[in-house]
């Protein structure tokens, strides 16, 4: 099952107006499953491969391609694909659709993100991946020369609010003085969970986010999944506020709490 997110049929369309379909048409769509998506953890039935540290980069991507193998793992750990006639074509579409729209709001494309990063863990190919085959061939980049692979990711979002989600209350400033910002879009492949990667992934975006000014940090879980709210009480994350039942059931999704943690200390 997928790592890291709230269970929402819309998470590739909450942070932008990108043109993707209808959330209930791919829920009806007999070769695709909707898992879950952006802030949440589902830990691993099978016993996650080990790695090796020393070999683990988490930081800012740097290229088009480790981006695309973000967006790739995100499709993959978000989505399940039934192998029928056309699955493959869906899964592209999918990927090209949130590849664009990350770029997008990265780029600054969308006047609501004053400051988007997409943060990854990322290790090269090796033999400690060698039962990894379909992680290593769906979510591998180059850099300096050799093959890497995407193993973690998450957004960093520096705004007020993101869209059909719980919006922050810290601090009470707006503009140019924005301090706010939301963690979004964040999962760790299946192969590769209990290794601490979620851990190391949101202090690393604490980290940038100290570095923006950022002085309130927010993240979305649903509220049955306690994996996900014990990683956030680790990372200092306390409780702020929840969703209104009416409004889960409105947008056809489980109840999400709204975490925050400060970054000034």
């Amino acid at each position: 099952m997928a790592l890291l997110s709230s269970p929402d049929p819309q998470f590739l369309l909450h942070l932008s107006k990108r043109k993707f379909p209808n959330p209930k048409l791919l829920l009806r769509n007999p070769n695709l499953r909707v898992s879950c998506s952006s802030g949440q953890l589902r830990l691993a039935t099978k016993e996650a491969v080990t790695i090796d540290s020393s070999q683990l980069r988490i930081k800012e991507f740097l290229t088009d391609s480790e981006l695309h193998a973000a967006v790739s793992l995100r499709i993959r750990t978000f989505y399940e694909f039934r192998e029928s006639y056309g699955v493959e074509e869906l899964r592209r579409s999918l990927t090209e659709r949130e590849y664009e729209g990350l770029n997008d709001r990265i780029s600054g494309k969308l006047v609501a993100f004053k400051r988007v990063a997409c943060i990854n863990a990322t290790l090269p190919i090796s033999g400690s991946l060698i039962s990894a085959e379909g992680l290593c061939s769906e979510c591998k980049f180059i850099e300096d020369e050799k093959e890497r692979v995407v193993v973690g990711t998450l957004d960093l979002n520096q705004c007020l609010w993101l869209p059909d989600e719980l919006t922050g209350r810290r601090p009470e400033v707006s503009g140019s003085n924005l301090m706010r910002a939301y963690i979004s879009n964040v999962c760790v492949a299946k192969e590769l969970q209990r290794n601490g990667l979620g851990f190391k992934l949101i202090n690393k975006s604490k980290d940038l986010a100290r570095v923006w000014g950022i002085t309130d940090l927010y993240v979305h879980v649903a509220i049955d999944n306690e994996g996900a709210q014990k990683l956030y009480e680790k990372c200092g994350f306390v409780y702020e506020s929840e969703e209104p039942a009416w409004k889960a059931r409105f947008l056809g999704r489980t109840r999400r709490f709204l975490l925050w943690t400060d970054l000034k200390n």
